[in-house]
């Protein structure tokens, strides 16, 4: 029953990513049939799959509120920044039960793969995260929109070009 949960889970964050690239499909069709469409810079679409890649993380790590409650059952500092939680901050407890906050947990996320800073458990699936950090990369380097496309193609294989 668990590789059944298992399943459905991989079933789920895979269509995410492939919601994912149906948007940034989207975008660039917009942009190629619209002059001067709004989608002109690399930040935008860096930004649109930031989005994406945060709202999986809170779906599967929710925000959740610090209280005195709280402290007398979990850690009281966060091991990324080492300060210690205050009444009503944005907590993130990770599935392996360390907590950070919210800020310094994301922050952390984007910046180095998606595990958690102390034990390594990974936040998200290897291949969403690789395939996230491939796209983040080239465009801070300066890639552009068609070189994004051919890049998602080359990582998804047949498979995206089918839906294409």
């Amino acid at each position: 029953m668990a590789s059944f949960f298992q399943l459905l889970s991989y079933l789920y964050t895979m269509a995410i990513a492939l919601f994912d690239l149906l948007l940034l499909r989207a975008v660039l069709l917009i942009r190629s049939a619209v002059p001067g469409s709004m989608v002109t810079h690399s930040d935008k679409l860096f930004r649109i799959i930031t989005t994406q890649y945060f709202n999986l993380v809170e779906e599967k790590n929710p925000t959740i509120c610090y209280s005195e409650n709280f402290r007398h059952h979990e850690s009281r500092e966060c091991a990324v920044c080492l300060s210690e939680f205050l009444e009503g901050e944005s907590l993130r407890k990770l599935k392996c039960k360390h907590t950070f906050h919210k800020d310094c947990l994301d922050k952390w996320l984007e910046e180095y793969l998606a595990t958690c800073p102390l034990c390594r458990t990974r936040v998200l699936p290897e291949g969403l995260v690789a395939n996230y950090r491939l796209l983040k990369d080239h465009i801070e380097n300066g890639g552009s929109y068609d070189d994004a496309t051919f890049m998602l193609s080359a990582l998804y294989g047949d498979f995206l070009r089918r839906l294409f």
